[in-house]
């Protein structure tokens, strides 16, 4: 059997700010895990989301340093209509996160925007126009 694909993780630099951020998007994060240093969302269907310090990065890999010089992944964040991508990107901009590109109908047939985590990971938001 080839390997699967379970977990997708990011490295964070705050972890409550993280989860923060996350729990918008409707991921359900515990109160208590703010303080933790390694923390798992179910998403169903076998995946899982994972946030870790990079504290306890550096923990594993002391020589470990944050990435640079742009983009190098993106969650995408399907909506249940066009009007919920507006609204979702406006919540997020309006706490202060950073909006990338402002909701806008693109020419593969989807409501789009891109926002930014706290730790400026890309985040997108995506409906059908239909």
């Amino acid at each position: 059997m080839p390997p699967r694909l379970t977990v997708v993780e990011l490295v964070v630099s705050d972890m409550a700010a993280a989860l923060a951020f996350y729990r918008r998007l409707g991921l359900d994060a515990p109160p208590e895990a703010d303080g933790q240093p390694h923390v798992e969302v179910d998403l169903g269907g076998g995946m899982r989301l994972a946030f870790d310090t990079e504290a306890t990065v550096r923990s594993i890999d002391p020589s470990w340093t944050p990435p640079s010089g742009g983009k190098r992944n993106a969650l995408a964040f399907r909506c249940d209509s066009p009007a919920e991508v507006d609204a979702v990107y406006t919540s997020l901009v309006d706490a202060g996160h950073v909006g990338e590109l402002a909701p806008w109908d693109a020419a593969w047939g989807m409501r789009y925007a891109v926002v930014h985590d706290p730790d400026g990971s890309q985040v997108d938001l995506f409906a059908l126009l239909q």
